[in-house]
């Protein structure tokens, strides 16, 4: 056989060898770990979130003990559990890791600068330092922010459509769990102008600020209140709508959950149709796509939610064009 010959051979069989190698590659198993930042183990919203992640992979052929071997974390929003959690997740050097919130992928981008990350619910992601910019990331992650520049200015409007009386609005964030609160304020500052509100940028760190900032809402008619999305304030939920119901100050939230444990209003972006989003971003990028090639993106689904029992309790009366917009009516 001549030379040339033997080298053609040779190079369909590394070619077909490669495409053999190839179409196997569904079919190992792979390991994708979940640090689920600023929730504990349990949280209803949490597991909706979760499951719509995993309801989306199994559509797009993984299977848990076939080819996908699932770990979730749940550090909740201390700080020193997300460290821990992350360092964890680097001991085991999974194939891939979800993060959800602005803290907890942070940590584990420190942490674990080379493991590829999809990140969920990262506010401001260029601003907070996760990735260079939205449309080429650049380095081993991507992801999807949930919210955009205009939220803050959508959240005090609501907020005065409820309660037409506010001339006072706080806005309360951990600048620890929240680097990007100040750029929410500036958002939230946007419409103040035009509402007739003068707006306090609030900073807490613990229950007591909570408490203290809240009240002082209250000592004057026209408080009102601006909870951001904050892993710090999500973790705090119940007790800042008990602060809130007792001082009587009206307030909007950035996160649904906190609606249906008591709080008047909420706008944010729908959570679980971002964690059905990411697992096609985990499907890609174990296919071999680079995390860096995929553009950040922005949620598409904004949900509004309003407690009337809250409302009702508050002197409020809502008014119906508000009711109309609104996904969830809580009665």
């Amino acid at each position: 056989m001549k030379r040339r010959q033997l080298l053609a051979l040779g190079s369909m069989a590394v070619v077909s060898w490669s495409l053999a190698a190839w179409s196997q590659q569904p079919n190992r198993l792979r390991r994708v770990s979940v640090l689920m930042g600023g929730l504990s183990e349990g949280d209803p919203a949490g597991r909706a979130e979760l499951a719509a992640f995993e309801g989306e992979l199994t559509s797009l052929g993984w299977a848990a003990g076939r080819n996908l071997l699932l770990e979730t974390r749940w550090p909740g929003a201390d700080l020193v559990r997300i460290r821990e959690s992350a360092r964890n997740i680097t001991e085991t050097s999974p194939d891939l890791v979800l993060s959800r919130a602005t803290l907890a992928t942070r940590t584990l981008l420190q942490e674990a600068p080379l493991l590829p990350v999809v990140f969920v619910l990262v506010a401001e992601p260029v601003e907070s330092g996760v990735v260079q910019s939205l449309a080429r990331p650049g380095g081993h992650v991507t992801g999807f922010s949930n919210f955009d520049g205009s939220i803050g200015a959508k959240l005090l409007e609501l907020l005065k459509g409820a309660s037409p009386s506010l001339t006072r609005v706080a806005v309360l964030y951990n600048p620890q769990t929240a680097p990007f609160g100040t750029i929410f304020v500036r958002s939230v500052q946007s419409a103040a102008n035009t509402l007739e509100v003068v707006v306090v940028p609030s900073p807490v760190s613990d229950d007591i600020g909570l408490e203290n900032t809240i009240a002082a809402m209250a000592l004057s008619p026209g408080g009102g209140f601006i909870a951001i999305t904050d892993s710090f304030l999500s973790d705090r939920r119940e007790l800042i709508v008990e602060l809130a119901a007792r001082h009587r100050v009206p307030a909007v939230y950035a996160n649904r959950s906190f609606t249906p444990s008591g709080g008047l209003i909420a706008l944010a972006a729908d959570y679980p149709d971002l964690f059905r989003r990411a697992a096609s971003y985990v499907d890609r990028i174990l296919k071999g796509v680079k995390p860096g090639d995929l553009p950040v993106q922005h949620p598409t689904k904004f949900e509004l939610s309003i407690n009337m029992k809250t409302a009702r309790s508050l002197g409020l009366e809502i008014p119906q064009s508000l009711l109309a917009r609104a996904d969830e009516v809580i009665e």
